[in-house]
């Protein structure tokens, strides 16, 4: 993605960064005056003026009346005066959750706020890629008039795959999936022409997750997401790492050490299918859910606490070797499998501090508690930070 910092080369340059960076400005602020903004923007109040107008024509920024204005939280003294803001409805933005058991498309609006999340239960392994390409763009696409999806500034679509830094999945074993171009499958689904993106599902849910952060973290964030699969993204400063072949965070992979690990890695160990299959067996319910399974743990269970308690162990052993390697001061627990994480929250915490070294600080750990903030509202995401950058289709019209 181009920089603003970078220097201009024309005044259309000039003038295309401003418009970003306003754009950016008001995303991060929801409103402000125009003063204010033309101080964040460096302008004058005449360039700001003409920036501003520019995005008004486009239909991309409005001017908020007084009134409506002073119903919200001013913090400054005084009355407020004519405020700008983001058109919510002006483009849009759809992200896609192409899971193991699901499918789940999410529309977000200029504001990145979420319009409507739909998720259908949808058997992946059983199912070819070009099958589960088809139902997911039928799934976020079919009920949208033609008038509306030409507001459609691009479509995220987010696999639990290994990806490469070009955007092909190199390998989805949940999946069975290997070496697809999942773009241009998307592309030769779609009847028009738009901005298609690609990300890990675990990637996606750190962006998504990061764009809920206001201010933007500083630091480094580990998001581990957790269904049948495990993966994690990092973010440094807000900003996704993707690693030198954009496989960073890839910890599901990570064998574990200890008793309970049994030369397992820390997907087969943590992940739902274990759990479930474990709980299964000890309880010998054929059909017992993950459900069943967190309210025999509240309960106490001697054969749920078992399995709850080896889940921890094993977590908090890679949990601590990743941040050993990447320092984070925070990690963010996400995925249906993490709804564990209350239950247990001390024992984690005490293997972590068992397997720390003195001198590695140990990271806060939370659970995110925002259910929006998933893999296909990141993928969402993905195409809103696009088209706040100097990528937007916008610009290349203009071209």
């Amino acid at each position: 993605m181009k920089e603003l910092t970078l220097l201009a080369s024309s005044p259309r340059k000039i003038r295309q960064t401003n418009e970003i960076a306003a754009l950016r400005a008001l995303h991060r602020a929801d409103r402000l005056s125009r003063a204010d903004l033309a101080r964040i923007l460096n302008l004058n109040r005449s360039s700001s003026g003409h920036i501003i107008a520019e995005l008004t024509a486009a239909g991309l920024v409005r001017e908020v009346n007084e009134e409506k204005a002073a119903r919200q939280t001013y913090s400054r003294a005084g009355r407020p005066g004519v405020m700008l803001e983001l058109v919510p409805d002006a483009v849009f933005f759809l992200g896609i959750e192409i899971g193991v058991e699901h499918i789940t498309a999410t529309e977000i609006d200029l504001r990145a706020a979420i319009i409507r999340t739909r998720s259908e239960p949808f058997d992946g392994p059983a199912h070819g890629v070009e099958e589960a390409v088809r139902h997911a763009i039928a799934l976020a696409c079919s009920d949208l008039s033609p008038d509306r999806l030409e507001r459609c500034e691009g479509i995220g679509i987010s696999t639990p795959s290994q990806l490469n830094l070009n955007g092909t999945i190199h390998s989805a074993p949940l999946l069975g999936w290997k070496n697809v171009n999942l773009i241009e499958l998307v592309r030769q689904s779609l009847p028009f022409q738009i901005p298609l993106m690609v990300e890990n599902d675990a990637n996606a849910f750190a962006i998504g997750a990061g764009y809920g952060d206001r201010p933007i973290h500083a630091g480094v964030t580990l998001f581990v997401v957790m269904e049948s699969g495990v993966g994690s993204g990092i973010l440094v400063d807000g900003i996704l790492f993707r690693g030198g072949h954009g496989l960073a965070g890839e910890i599901g992979h990570m064998q574990v050490e200890g008793a309970p690990a049994k030369g397992r890695n820390l997907e087969q160990i943590v992940g739902l299918t274990n759990i479930l299959s474990e709980y299964r067996t000890v309880t010998g319910r054929r059909e017992a859910t993950f459900e069943d399974f967190l309210a025999d743990v509240r309960d106490r269970v001697p054969e749920a606490v078992s399995i709850a308690e080896n889940w921890a162990k094993a977590l908090a052993y890679a949990l601590v070797q990743t941040c050993r390697v990447i320092d984070a001061d925070r990690i963010v627990l996400g995925g249906s499998v993490a709804q564990l994480y209350p239950l247990v929250a001390a024992r984690l915490a005490a293997h972590m501090q068992a397997a720390q070294d003195m001198n590695f600080p140990l990271p806060n750990v939370q659970l995110n508690a925002e259910a929006n903030f998933g893999p296909a509202f990141g993928a969402a995401c993905m195409l809103h930070q696009r088209y706040l950058s100097l990528e937007s289709n916008r610009f290349s019209e203009e071209d």
